[in-house]
């Protein structure tokens, strides 16, 4: 099988897979992060194959919508990609992308390493950031019924793992707990510049909501 047959057939898997998934970690996601990897691809010497297979599977069956189970998404991507008969380097590959690829409260060291991944992770965690970021955010929150914010809850920035995965703290929380740290944890220069300008304008969000929120707009 040549690397565009491949490539169309894991999108199909994973629109079919993802189709009533949540509305921040559907197809459209997926699709997000997939143009995220090819633009920072663009200025790195890599292999595209497994770039553009670790961007489509690496949310395949996130841990939050299975019981807090990492093992699903791996499992799930190496059955796929073992059935459509990928060369097993290549499958070793993205699987350790995805099990790598998640920030877990960033108090998890990843325990592998490739460009492949810093370009993944990077493409996965710029889809957190900036005006995408926001609606995903808050779209999560609801789903969830969390509070929009609450002054009296304040964040936990110190999480363990643990605490990070069951965390229900409301939803302007997790600005500070994840969003707002991405921008100096990003890999490759190309996210770290796009990371810059989306972190701004976060921060622009904040002050706004802050303003409204005390009646001062």
């Amino acid at each position: 099988m040549n690397n565009t047959d491949i490539i169309s057939k894991t999108i199909t898997f994973v629109k079919n897979k993802l189709d009533d998934a949540e509305g921040g970690h559907d197809w459209f996601h997926i699709e997000r992060v997939y143009k995220n990897a090819m633009l920072i691809a663009q200025n790195e010497v890599c292999d595209l194959t497994i770039v553009k297979l670790g961007a489509l599977l690496h949310d395949i069956a996130d841990s939050k919508f299975n019981g807090g189970d990492e093992s699903v998404g791996p499992r799930t991507a190496r059955t796929f990609l073992e059935l459509e008969n990928v060369e097993q380097a290549t499958i070793d590959h993205v699987v350790k992308i995805i099990e790598n690829i998640s920030y877990k409260g960033g108090k998890v060291e990843r325990t592998f390493s490739s460009l492949e991944l810093d370009i993944v992770q990077d493409a996965d965690r710029l889809d957190a950031l900036g005006a995408i970021g926001i609606a995903r955010t808050f779209n999560y929150g609801g789903f969830k019924n969390r509070a929009l914010y609450d002054p009296k809850i304040a964040p936990n920035t110190k999480m363990t793992k643990e605490e990070y995965k069951n965390n229900e703290a409301p939803t302007l929380n997790h600005f500070y707990e994840k969003l707002l740290l991405l921008k100096d944890k990003m890999n490759t220069e190309s996210g770290k510049l796009i990371a810059k300008e989306r972190h701004r304008y976060m921060e622009g969000f904040l002050c706004q909501f802050y303003a409204e929120w005390d009646g001062e707009k």
